[in-house]
């Protein structure tokens, strides 16, 4: 398993409450906004986080996208901006986080896990991609953080262009819940891949159970691991925003996030099932390696046996000895032949009846 995956970068002994620690593979910024209205969209590029300070209004609702975090000074700037608080701010960067959510005066700072299929690695096997996505949710506006670039998020996009159902008509708080659905959606395709997976592997681990097989296997073993850690602690965090008396989730929003715990319990059964699947696969790999041992050792031993008799006639009469009766008769050698056969095929004989070798049909 990907030990590195969950292993959090963590701050120094001692060091200040809110301290970044920026992993040296973070990317850049990439910042992008969407200005939304029942009758308005905008989608603007922003090059410098000053351009932010005069691009919000109270007759609109706005979504900040931040990808990657490599840069210090900027996120340090935004946080300035929008007023964030140092502990949310340290969230955000030092990943990765529990999934949860935390209120923080006017802000509610939600952390949820997103899964897509990354590139093949060196074998060409698909790898399940597992980032942090960070939300700020406030009265009129909503800003994501994301840990690389690109998403799962381009649905969103495209429904808030084409003005799609309620998504323009609707705060920042049924934004975000938008969002948290498309993610927790995502788990499913990934899910289906690793599924299929496990399908093609089923006769395979029967018929031919190679080490590359139980290598494959544990493979997916990781990574259903990794998306049921993933997974579990956000069915947490989605039912903490139903439960909780959150200001900026509206009555109406937290109907929505309902329907997202259920997708969340879903993919985490989804889940579980598929790694007891794995396991069993596992556990039927070592049972046909048994057995193919065990038939191996078997057709071994009946040679052995049909042999000892034999190498036994043949080490008597392959002694130097003068005085032997059998020697000077004049069939001795064909009688020894005959004998060895019989007695070959009387064992065979007593295999088969026994059941040891072609088993008779009953």
């Amino acid at each position: 398993m990907n030990a590195n995956l969950f292993k959090k970068k963590h701050t120094k002994v001692g060091a200040r409450p809110g301290t970044l620690v920026i992993p040296k593979e973070a990317p850049t910024p990439r910042i992008t906004t969407v200005h939304y209205s029942p009758t308005e969209h905008r989608t603007a590029t922003v090059d410098s986080v000053d351009e932010l300070s005069e691009a919000f209004s109270e007759d609109e609702v706005t979504w900040v996208d931040v990808q990657g975090f490599g840069d210090r000074s900027i996120m340090r700037k935004l946080g300035v901006l929008f007023g964030l608080h140092p502990l949310l701010l340290e969230d955000v960067v030092n990943v990765p986080q529990r999934p949860k959510s935390e209120p923080y005066e006017d802000q509610l700072l939600v952390i949820v896990r997103m899964v897509r299929m990354g590139e093949p690695d060196k074998n060409g096997e698909p790898v399940v991609d597992i980032e942090q996505v960070s939300m700020v949710i406030a009265n009129n506006y909503l800003i994501t953080f994301q840990e690389k670039h690109g998403d799962v998020l381009d649905p969103v996009r495209s429904r808030l262009l084409a003005n799609k159902g309620l998504i323009r008509k609707r705060g920042a708080d049924y934004l975000a819940y938008v969002i948290t659905d498309t993610i927790i959606d995502a788990y499913y395709p990934v899910l289906e891949v690793v599924g299929d997976r496990l399908e093609s592997l089923e006769a395979v681990v029967i018929d031919n159970p190679s080490p590359a097989v139980l290598g494959e296997l544990n493979r997916l073993k990781n990574q259903l691991i990794n998306l049921r850690r993933a997974i579990w602690p956000q069915r947490e965090a989605i039912n903490e925003l139903v439960r909780g008396d959150h200001a900026i989730i509206s009555e109406e929003v937290g109907v929505y996030l309902r329907d997202v715990y259920d997708h969340c319990i879903q993919t985490s059964e989804v889940a579980e099932m598929y790694r007891e699947m794995v396991t069993g696969l596992m556990n039927t790999y070592l049972s046909s390696v048994a057995n193919r041992t065990n038939e191996v050792m078997k057709v071994l031993t009946i040679m052995a046996s049909i042999f000892i008799p034999l190498t036994f006639m043949a080490g008597i009469y392959g002694m130097n000895f003068e005085h032997m009766p059998e020697l000077k008769y004049q069939y001795s050698y064909a009688v020894l032949w005959i004998a060895m056969g019989t007695v070959a095929i009387g064992m065979l004989i007593y295999f088969y009846r026994k059941g040891w070798i072609l088993e008779r049909q009953r």
